[in-house]
């Protein structure tokens, strides 16, 4: 390695030297207020850092990443849904007793594994990466020991992306048996046939199981919902946000030919969109608990996600990011509502609680309307582009019978999330709840989130200018 690798590393170690001097304050003096103030003064450090290394890429940084066009941009996102979830975090742990700048720690170190895997070229880093990830998770999603369902959502996120790992690990031992190489573009470059071809469709059959566990699709799906309810608020919306995103960009950056070179493995993804499309909706439409309707929603959501991965195109590519996008803004402001509505007794998840919402707090009513309305692809929101783009990519490819399950799907998907809008709209209930004053940060966030919904739902050209400029150099 020389300077000019180090300067183009420079989001990730700001991300890593962010973590270290957090550890040493909470170390010297706790302080909710100072650690957080030093967790967004990092992110927003590493975030610059982004456009400082523009101009150097791409650039190859030994064999295990490499800086691009394609992960900046993901950075960029990785990085500003985190700051969002460390704004939300701030007055929804301040109403809790106990610790709570280990939260922050944790935070910055599942933000610094997201990282490296929207850059790895290498099994090796794509390993590291997602174990700093998942092992920080661990922590986040069980942070309320004293919380029964924290602690038992921590438990079953624990053994079950345990074994998850495994099967990873055995996949990516089996290509590399077949392959004799550890780089992840063998496995976009790989030819399926010959001798190979028996140790090679194991070999992603298992890796797909590993990864499928961590984006939540069916087969591999059960420990969604559960995680969702348990964990606290913004814990949830970085698990349904900025880890998947990051998992979603390593996938179609190094399995994006594969289902075009081998019926078996397109065959395999498309069965996954198809269960992941149905289940998500179907699963979604008898729940009562807001948190367990957004698990199964993303269920849904990834599902649609795989169409375009299917399609397999520069235009899938554009058409998967601008939906990341969309869906990252869409839930963070889902999960901030809830965050903001949750007191120290418990969160603010029960169907029960938004009933009569926009008699009381009209604003957050108004904008939960709109996020639920851009979830259900409806137009003038950044959802309904995202689905239109997903559309065409399939289209492209003619994907039809996929397209015709996603728009099937997503009727099905109006009817709970309308169900959600009748309920804030309906009459105020009898029995009294407690108003949480919005704090600053967190109506800044919520603010700026609900714009980014509907201006890039009516304009989204500066976004897809932005996406084509980096996304499509992708090749």
């Amino acid at each position: 390695m020389n300077s000019t690798d180090t300067l183009a590393l420079l989001p990730l170690l700001l991300l890593a030297a962010t973590a270290v001097v957090v550890m040493l304050g909470i170390a010297v003096k706790r302080s909710h207020a100072l650690t957080a103030t030093l967790t967004l003064i990092g992110l927003a450090a590493s975030f610059l850092s982004v456009f400082a290394v523009a101009p150097l890429v791409p650039r190859q940084v030994t064999s295990l990443l490499l800086i691009d066009g394609y992960a900046l941009f993901y950075l960029g996102l990785i990085i500003v849904s985190a700051a969002a979830v460390a704004v939300l975090s701030y007055q929804y742990f301040a109403k809790h007793d106990g610790q709570r700048e280990e939260l922050y720690l944790l935070l910055l170190l599942a933000t610094l594994g997201c990282g490296v895997l929207v850059t790895s070229v290498h099994f090796a880093s794509f390993l590291l990466g997602l174990e700093v990830l998942s092992i920080s998770l661990y922590g986040m999603v069980a942070y309320f020991t004293g919380r029964g369902q924290a602690l038992e959502a921590g438990i079953k996120y624990l053994i079950l992306a345990s074994a998850s790992a495994a099967f990873l690990l055995f996949g990516m031992a089996l290509i590399y048996a077949a392959t004799g190489a550890m780089a992840l573009s063998s496995v976009r470059a790989l030819t399926l046939g010959g001798s190979s071809l028996a140790l090679l469709l194991p070999g992603i059959a298992l890796s797909v199981t590993g990864i499928g566990f961590k984006l939540g699709v069916v087969p591999f799906h059960l420990w969604t919902p559960d995680v969702y309810q348990g964990a606290p608020a913004p814990v949830a919306a970085f698990v349904a946000t900025t880890s998947k995103t990051a998992v979603v960009a390593l996938l179609f950056r190094y399995l994006a030919a594969a289902p075009q070179q081998s019926t078996a493995v397109f065959f395999l993804f498309s069965v996954i969109a198809v269960a992941s499309m149905f289940a998500g909706n179907l699963l979604a439409l008898r729940q009562d608990n807001v948190k367990r309707v957004l698990a199964y929603s993303s269920i849904a959501h990834f599902g649609y996600i795989l169409v375009a991965f299917l399609a397999g195109s520069t235009m899938a590519a554009g058409a998967v990011a601008f939906y990341l996008v969309a869906y990252t803004v869409t839930i963070l402001t889902a999960f901030g509502i809830v965050t903001v509505l949750s007191t120290s007794e418990g969160d603010a998840d029960d169907l029960e609680d938004y009933r009569g919402l926009f008699w009381r707090r009209p604003v957050l009513a108004s904008v939960f309307t709109a996020v639920l309305l851009s979830l259900a692809g409806i137009p003038a929101t950044m959802g309904f582009v995202g689905k239109f783009y997903i559309l065409a990519s399939g289209a492209n490819a003619s994907a039809w019978p996929l397209i015709i399950v996603l728009v099937l799907t997503s009727v099905i998907g109006l009817f709970y999330y309308l169900r959600i809008v009748v309920t804030l709209f309906s009459a105020a209930p009898d029995r009294q709840f407690s108003m949480q004053r919005l704090e600053w940060g967190s109506a800044f966030v919520l603010v700026g989130l609900a714009v980014l919904l509907i201006w890039f739902g009516v304009y989204p050209a500066p976004l897809l200018n932005l996406i084509q400029a980096t996304i499509g150099r992708l090749n």
